[in-house]
């Protein structure tokens, strides 16, 4: 049934819609994605707004599929895309046959769809493929009504789709009400981190200001208001067009007497109904929106004719939208006004009247509503089967999140008193594995001790073996490891448990840093599994650990092959936690100790996306995103690391999930100098790290003393790293040599400040460690050596700051650190072998130019704390910082190429560029530099990024006339 709903004229919203569509016909006309996300109170105008902008995309050629989110929690995964797709379908059945059976083949395949080995993965793909299909080359724009509503999976597929489909063009235009976001709501946080993406904007709807309300409320009267009456209308409203207009309508219908609150309004608009529109509005109030037609029949019992006459009044009055999928209020402030007009009897009535029309239609049949109306009816014996079917509907779409809900649901009904008969440790198993998978670690654990206490006795090895699973996800360690050991030590262990337990264990020591031991445990574990059958899940973790740790204390080639062939085992058997611990393992090795950056990132990024589509969203992708943004800050590109923090926040991790991501963030604020933000995030994963190791606690004090220093409080710095140097269970001797050096750093600091006096005890406790460091470095595989080198390198060159800062030993600093591709400690070096040669007089253009050259990578960064000692001794000795850029100005050709336009690079981005301008291919240049061609690929994509180029022709250009000037 059609509405007049919308005939009042669009007011003060025309400059809004045209910078919608220009954002999101715009951008996606180059081939990208774009987003708008419209926030606004309710009754601001959002969904009047999807609706017109809607319209004038469609004239503009545009394929537009429009949806709403569900108002009862988590509803089905991905419904308003299942939505939107039936209506279109509606839209060009009679007209376009071939879209329409591009359409319903795409419905198709959501009904045929089961869990299987590929996970959500294929599924995304499919729906990339089945878009592909409806746009017909065409822009193709979703349109998503209620998005404070929106279930996980869908929040998931979204950032799926706005990651681009190869030459798919995607926008998406979405509205929240603003409102619902309060507190924890999964929307705020996302929100907030994506207005700092470039395309993708969040507007904010504001109410009408005074001119435009009187506008409005003249349009909708007729006539020019009197002044009285518009002050009236614009004191009532605040602006907010829907009320507005209600106003509007009572002075032009000359209904007078309302008082001045929305509650009134909306029943006097209800009592104002013909006796059997009344029914209609509360049920349509009661209802999941939309209430389809055939649905309200039925839970009405009316006669036809005089539904339709009842459903017509409601929406003559305003108070209800009529569409083709079915009946809405026009506004939901409607239900929350109505729902304490009911009584109790009644309000339970129509829910019970609801749940039996949809168990009578089994095609229409929706487990989640159909869990919601029999709860809401007071019938929790049959409400509990549904919330079972809508939990497992869930986890078969790899929708954790929402399972999690249902489940808890289902544990809800359950314990209502009534003949229910249910096994309530199975529903409490299932939703301890479902809070686990989607990052409610607590949750997980609080569940599972309920199973312990209704099983009595002593706990199972299974029961050790899961709870052990849970306090490592929440970052309990230490109380991990005890419940592995006490697992293999339990009488009532099969050996498939027992290979289980001893696997686990192994990659568990591997978080902790005990190399050596995940490798003798990860040995183990693959000599019980080989007499398991169907044993993937143990190989892989086993073999996971056993490689990292080859890998780093042995033989790195071997190690790492270890290492892929576990990942294409666990890609083999489809186990979703599997292929995540692969991914990382294989990440952090890349990143970390052997100090293969670039395709480190290239393995962390791909790996998030993978989990992403196994609805491991907030646990693994976290983790390995955390991965990614370490590596980005090693090798200097800070600012895609801040995006790859934005990405990885709108999970909103807890436990180890979110020690990981907060330390990785707390880097770049620490580099940034954002003081407040790095103390923020060191509080909290203080906080998180209950029972950590030493692989999270000296990270963890390496940068609070890092971080201290910029603050000038050196005795804090000293405490820091004496504080780590006790941390002796680990054999990760990077991180301990980062940490020495923060404490010689400190001493160092201390003596230049003369505010605090060296401790001589400290600095050769120091010296003593890292000398221990270099002989235990000896036993490491050779790429961990090489790292460990440039952090003694460093700590040599500090300690002759005590004295008289040797200069050589700052360039010997720069030359290992420049080696490894690490600008940032290689600026410090720089800085301080400029320091030392101006402390002694010598060398000053020397000097001059370390620190141009420490000032242009610190500035690129954006790290302050460092560019601001730069300038400080800049200005002390009167070096010129900007003299490159003022003999650039005097040559007078600001259309050519400068040092400037490459000095976004990266060291290893130079690399590529030249032997691009060689007429190198990708392949030619990875063989060249010892670096896989996917990862070539990745620096060819940032640097035409950087330069703003296209073509290979055009980047060699810019390097051609760099040499030459």
């Amino acid at each position: 049934m059609a509405s007049d709903v919308d005939t009042a004229p669009l007011v003060g919203r025309t400059e809004l819609v045209q910078t919608v569509r220009s954002a999101l016909l715009g951008d996606a006309a180059h081939g990208q994605t774009a987003a708008v996300f419209l926030t606004g109170e309710s009754g601001v105008g959002k969904t009047r707004l999807l609706g017109e902008i809607g319209v004038r995309l469609r004239e503009q050629g545009a394929v537009v599929l429009t949806g709403s989110c569900l108002d009862i929690g988590d509803a089905s995964p991905l419904h308003p895309l299942l939505q939107a797709l039936r209506r279109f379908d509606a839209d060009v059945a009679s007209t376009h046959a071939r879209t329409s059976s591009a359409v319903r083949g795409l419905l198709q395949m959501f009904a045929d769809e089961t869990a299987g080995p590929d996970g959500a993965g294929a599924l995304l793909e499919r729906v990339s493929r089945g878009l592909h299909l409806i746009a017909e080359g065409r822009p193709l724009v979703l349109i998503l009504d209620d998005l404070q509503w929106v279930d996980r999976s869908t929040r998931q597929l979204l950032l799926y789709l706005l990651a681009g489909l190869g030459d798919l063009q995607l926008s998406v235009l979405a509205a929240v009400r603003a409102e619902s976001l309060q507190g924890a709501h999964p929307l705020r946080r996302v929100l907030t981190e994506l207005r700092r993406l470039r395309t993708v904007r969040v507007l904010d709807l504001a109410p009408l200001d005074r001119a435009d309300t009187e506008k409005l409320a003249a349009a909708v009267v007729g006539r020019t208001l009197p002044a009285d009456a518009a002050e009236q209308v614009w004191q009532r409203s605040g602006g907010n067009p829907f009320v507005i207009e209600e106003l509007a309508r009572d002075l032009r219908d000359g209904r007078d007497g309302l008082s001045e609150t929305l509650r009134e309004i909306f029943l006097d608009r209800v009592d104002a109904l013909p006796q059997h529109a009344h029914a209609v509005v509360h049920a349509v109030a009661a209802g999941v929106e939309p209430v389809q037609h055939w649905l309200l029949a039925r839970v009405l019992r009316m006669p036809e004719d005089e539904l339709i006459d009842a459903a017509r009044a409601a929406v003559a009055h305003r108070l209800l939208v009529g569409a083709d999928d079915g009946y809405r209020l026009r506004h939901r402030l409607v239900a929350e006004v109505l729902a304490h007009e009911l009584l109790p009897a009644e309000r339970s009535g129509l829910h019970r009247r609801y749940a039996e029309a949809l168990t009578a239609v089994p095609g229409e049949l929706h487990q989640a509503r159909l869990a919601h109306h029999w709860r809401l009816a007071g019938e929790p014996a049959r409400a509990l089967p549904a919330a079972v079917a809508a939990a497992q509907e869930a986890e078969r779409l790899h929708g954790y999140a929402e399972a999690h809900r249902h489940w808890s649901a289902a544990l809800q009904l359950a314990g209502d008193p009534g003949p229910l008969t249910v096994d309530r440790v199975e529903l409490l198993e299932n939703a301890a594995e479902a809070a686990h998978h989607s990052g409610e670690h607590a949750r997980a654990l609080a569940l599972l001790e309920e199973v312990a206490e209704l099983r009595g006795g002593e706990p199972s090895c299974a029961l050790h073996i899961r709870r052990a699973r849970y306090l490592a996800a929440a970052g309990r360690s230490a109380l991990a490891e005890e419940e592995y050991q006490r697992a293999l030590t339990a009488s009532d262990c099969s050996p498939r448990e027992r290979a289980n337990a001893a696997a686990r264990l192994a990659e568990l020591l591997l978080h902790l840093g005990r190399y050596a031991d995940a490798g003798r445990r990860a040995r183990e574990a693959l000599a019980l599994a080989a007499d398991v059958e169907g044993s993937a899940t143990e190989v892989v973790l086993a073999s996971s650990a056993l490689g990292f740790s080859d890998a780093y204390l042995e033989d790195p080639d071997a190690g790492l092959a270890v290492m892929r062939d576990a990942l294409d085992t666990a890609e083999r058997a489809g186990q979703p936690e599997d292929v995540a611990c692969a991914y990382l393992h294989l990440a952090e090795l890349l990143t970390g100790p052997l100090n293969i950056l670039e395709e480190g990132v290239v393995v962390a990024r791909r790996g998030a996306e993978r989990v992403a589509e196994l609805g491991l969203g907030r646990t693994w992708e976290t983790r390995l995103l955390a991965v990614a943004i370490n590596g980005l800050f090693r090798v200097g590109q800070w600012a895609e690391a801040e995006k790859v923090v934005a990405t990885a926040l709108r999970h909103r991790p807890s436990g180890a999930d979110a020690v990981e991501l907060l330390l990785a963030r707390c880097r770049l604020s620490v580099g940034y100098g954002d003081i407040d933000a790095a103390s923020r995030d060191l509080d909290a994963v203080a906080t998180l790290l209950a029972g950590g190791g030493a692989r999270h606690v000296i990270p963890l004090l390496t940068l609070r003393a890092g971080l201290a220093m910029w603050e000038g409080r050196h005795e804090v710095a000293r405490l820091a790293v004496q504080r780590g140097l006790t941390e002796s269970r680990s054999d990760d001797v990077t991180i301990l040599s980062a940490l020495i050096w923060h404490g010689l750093r400190a001493e160092a600091e201390a003596h230049a400040s003369r505010t605090v006096a060296v401790d001589p005890t400290v600095v050769r406790r120091l010296r003593d460690v890292a000398d221990r460091v270099a002989r235990k470095s000896v036993g490491a595989a050779r790429p961990v050596r090489s790292v460990v080198e440039g952090f003694l390198a460093l700590c040599a060159a500090e300690v002759s700051r005590l004295d008289s800062s040797d200069p050589e030993l700052w360039a010997a600093s720069v030359a290992e650190w420049d080696r490894r591709h690490h600008p940032y400690p290689a600026a410090y070096s720089r800085l301080r072998q400029a320091e030392a040669l101006l402390a002694r007089r010598s060398r000053l253009a020397t000097a001059g130019k370390l620190l141009r050259e420490a000032y242009r990578v610190a500035q690129g960064l954006g790290a302050a704390p460092l560019t601001s000692e730069i300038r400080e001794l800049a200005g002390r000795a009167r070096v010129s910082l900007e003299e490159r850029e003022a003999i650039t100005a005097t040559r007078g050709v600001p259309s050519e190429a400068s040092d400037d336009e490459l000095a976004a690079l990266t060291a290893r981005e130079r690399e590529v560029l030249a032997l691009v301008a060689e007429g190198l291919t990708n392949k030619e240049i990875g063989q060249r530099l010892f670096i896989s061609e996917r990862t070539i690929g990745v620096h060819v994509s940032h640097i035409f990024d950087k330069l703003q180029v296209r073509t290979r022709v055009q980047a060699s250009a810019i390097q051609l006339r760099n040499l030459r000037s």
